[in-house]
């Protein structure tokens, strides 16, 4: 799943060190860091965060986030699941992705409230009942 954080300038020249980091820090902390930390933590509770989702024995989640290179003003939040079971985690990938999103709002409003957080999608589901590709999902 994917989802991007839009960031107005003055949140931008608060948190983020420079040009070549990809990594913003404010008074509680790596921003980024903690948000990847948030979206796994999500990904493995999204069971218990959205009714007659099914506990799953998540072999992997992985959160990843990098600022876009067209401005430099948007993250771009990227969340992998991965299980061995009959079932898909695009659920657990949508939450995990969601919530790494949220806790750099968080850790970032004291600046701006100005932030914007874009849509969530899913990018790409293999296994369950049927395999979507992100080919598939764009032409909708």
């Amino acid at each position: 799943a994917r989802t991007h954080v839009i960031f107005p300038p003055e949140v931008i020249e608060a948190f983020r060190s420079d040009d070549s980091s990809n990594e913003m820090v404010g008074p509680k902390g790596p921003i980024f860091a903690t948000a990847k930390i948030a979206g796994i933590m999500a990904a493995k509770r999204t069971s218990d965060l959205i009714p007659l989702c099914h506990p799953l024995p998540l072999d992997k989640v992985n959160v990843d986030i990098q600022f876009d290179g067209k401005d430099g003003n948007t993250a771009v939040v990227e969340c992998e699941c991965r299980v061995t079971h009959k079932t898909g985690v695009e659920m657990e990938a949508l939450t995990g992705a969601t919530v790494a999103a949220l806790t750099i709002y968080d850790m970032c409003k004291a600046v701006s409230h100005n932030i914007e957080i874009g849509s969530t999608v899913l990018i790409e589901k293999t296994g369950g009942k049927r395999t979507v590709k992100e080919q598939e999902l764009v032409e909708k």
